[in-house]
């Protein structure tokens, strides 16, 4: 390990020690991927109780430096966040082009994307999807539901509810691979022109189910992001209901300052 922290520097014991790790994450001393010294170690090292070595490895998971696995003990974050460009990421170029939004930006993170489809099929709108939608809650909507990996790391979940009477004109909408461009290119292609995308974005904890399907530290981060497709009509034919784990994605908005 590195130089013990210093006693002296007025800052409480546990982020003298959470300093001193992230600095050696930062150097190399440990590397992305690799275990963290355990509680024992760390206790030995610094001189300090479980519980002020539970505390700096805390503060060093809000940070994003490390993840912590039950039973396992916490390794440094191997993978950089993902870069998600509101103002790029659903270009219709994209979608002519046959690309799907996570997939390219997982791919320009140096990293390898994959998607596993956890149900395709009917369900009844729940209450605040079919507010946003503008249909009574309880009616029938298409779900997609999948779940996003990096390099073999579950990184999101995200169910998208589409009209039934949408989803029925539209087979391929049915189907697990709905083909190049995704749902919004066949949307596009069956008369549903795009106008815009409406996101709601908020932070809060994984719930119990979100923890373990992302394989998080209990609680940690996730962002909740809702997102509305919108036509030129003025219909909403899509709404993207996700969770992300919040130390695997920068989200990044482009605002125009005109009227």
């Amino acid at each position: 390990m590195g130089n013990e922290a210093s006693r002296d520097s007025g800052k409480p014991r546990y982020l003298q020690i959470a300093d001193d790790l992230a600095e050696q994450i930062r150097t190399g001393i440990l590397l992305p991927g690799t275990q963290v010294p355990s509680e024992s170690e760390v206790m030995e090292r610094y001189g300090v109780s479980q519980g002020t070595v539970r505390k700096a490895v805390a503060e060093l998971r809000t940070a994003g430096l490390v993840e912590t696995h039950h039973g396992r003990g916490s390794y440094v974050t191997a993978a950089r966040p993902v870069h998600r460009k509101s103002s790029d990421r659903f270009r219709r170029s994209h979608r002519r082009s046959g690309k799907a939004a996570y997939l390219a930006e997982a791919e320009q993170a140096g990293q390898k994307p994959n998607v596993q489809v956890l149900y395709v099929g009917p369900t009844e709108a729940p209450a605040g999807i079919a507010d946003r939608m503008g249909v009574p809650a309880g009616e029938k909507v298409l779900a997609r539901r999948r779940r996003y990996f990096s390099d073999g790391a579950p990184t999101e979940e995200a169910t998208s509810y589409l009209p039934w009477d949408v989803a029925e004109a539209i087979p391929e909408l049915s189907h697990e691979n709905p083909g190049r461009g995704g749902i919004y290119a066949r949307l596009e292609e069956h008369g549903h022109t795009l106008r815009e995308y409406v996101e709601t974005v908020r932070a809060r904890l994984a719930a119990k189910h979100e923890a373990s399907a992302l394989h998080l530290s209990p609680g940690s981060p996730v962002i909740h992001l809702v997102r509305d497709a919108v036509t030129v009509d003025g219909r909403v034919v899509e709404v993207c209901d996700t969770v992300m784990a919040a130390d695997r994605f920068v989200l990044e908005y482009r605002i125009p300052a005109h009227d």
